[in-house]
């Protein structure tokens, strides 16, 4: 069976915009406080996808976004249970679990 010619009528919308990226976000302890929440579902665009895109959403929309900022630069950060080390290039797939653990003592 001969293939049959693609035209530009029938190529993918590049503009069409795609879902966006849902994450829910559980924060601990002091981030939990500074937040005002414990368990959120964010929802980001897929162009910005990355645990630094999310965590600069958290603090730009918390109570006291000076304090959060403070507070969520010294969290440990997992993505799925596996820590982040660089926020800026981690994406996060669809339906991930992205959890905030600032500095605790104890064991």
């Amino acid at each position: 069976m001969p293939a049959t010619p693609t035209t530009p009528d029938m190529l993918p919308d590049s503009t069409e915009a795609a879902a966006p990226i849902t994450v829910q976000v559980r924060a601990f302890a002091a981030a939990r406080a500074v937040l005002g929440w414990s368990q959120k579902t964010v929802t980001v665009p897929v162009s910005s996808a990355t645990v630094a895109a999310v965590t600069s959403q958290l603090i730009a929309n918390a109570p006291s976004p000076q304090q959060a900022e403070t507070v969520l630069n010294t969290c440990a950060i997992l993505l799925n249970g596996t820590r982040v080390t660089t926020p800026a290039v981690a994406s996060i797939p669809t339906a991930a679990t992205l959890d905030l653990l600032p500095p605790f003592a104890g064991g």
